[in-house]
């Protein structure tokens, strides 16, 4: 098996030796070999590993959360590289959202005034289904025009900043999907869900609701009804009792008064 010293491994990688070595002392790359100059030396599984390190970082865990990932018994290769795929995939939708989202708040700084309208509002859904008509028969017409009002009033770029939100909430979360629901890294993404949630229904409606039991209503819906995870392009029913779990649990911990 061929072996990389520590510089030829950094220069393949693109990272500093110093950043290799700091890894090494926090135990989440070790060389496979020691030479007896005390020289270090990786082998592939070593590479394989620095690329799981690498696709992490780039999704902006912590060191100490990915040293947790990897070392988990139930951590695979393969779904940890499907899972990668599919959380690239969401960034680069999220980016080219966020290029739309730049160009119109660029033309809304020269003087051309950007309005949303509602039917922007249920763009990305499948063609043939009514949501807003599905919305209003549920929550009532009240409520609906109320979190519209809200939506409209944030204009495009801040609609279009929830769902760049939303896409990046959804691609960290599938990276976890092998991760204790309730444990403190995947709360923390849980409570960043419950706010773009907030910013989805609007101020004005979240006040009149108890939250806690609505939170724990949606998270039902993720395993009742597959457009809700399909929404955010995992359509996983594994994702979604996932996502069901750790919703609950922020909403038991955190929402209940």
């Amino acid at each position: 098996m061929r072996q990389y010293p520590v510089n030829k491994l950094a220069k393949l990688a693109g990272v500093s030796v110093r950043t290799l070595h700091h890894y090494d002392r926090l135990g989440l790359l070790k060389p496979s070999v020691r030479t007896e100059a005390k020289y270090r030396m990786y082998g592939e599984n070593e590479l394989i590993r620095l690329q799981q390190i690498l696709f992490y970082k780039e999704l902006d865990f912590s060191l100490n959360e990915i040293l947790g990932i990897l070392d988990d018994p139930d951590f695979t290769m393969l779904t940890a590289l499907e899972s990668h795929k599919q959380a690239l995939v969401a960034r680069r939708d999220r980016l080219s959202t966020l290029l739309v989202t730049i160009d119109k708040t660029i033309s809304t700084l020269k003087g051309e005034r950007v309005m949303l309208t509602t039917g922007e509002l249920y763009e990305g859904f499948p063609k043939g289904k009514n949501y807003r008509k599905e919305a209003v028969e549920k929550y009532g017409t009240e409520e609906v025009e109320a979190s519209e009002k809200s939506l409209v009033q944030t204009g495009k770029a801040g609609f279009e900043k929830l769902k760049a939100d939303q896409q990046n909430i959804a691609q960290t979360l599938v990276t976890m999907i092998t991760m204790d629901p309730t444990c403190e890294a995947v709360q923390r993404q849980i409570s960043r869900h419950y706010a773009n949630i907030e910013g989805f229904w609007g101020e004005s409606v979240c006040k009149e609701k108890n939250m806690a039991e609505a939170y724990k209503g949606l998270a039902k819906l993720y395993i009742d009804d597959p457009r809700y995870t399909s929404q955010n392009g995992q359509g996983n029913p594994e994702y979604a009792a996932f996502l069901n779990k750790a919703m609950i649990y922020f909403a038991d911990t955190q929402l209940l008064k």
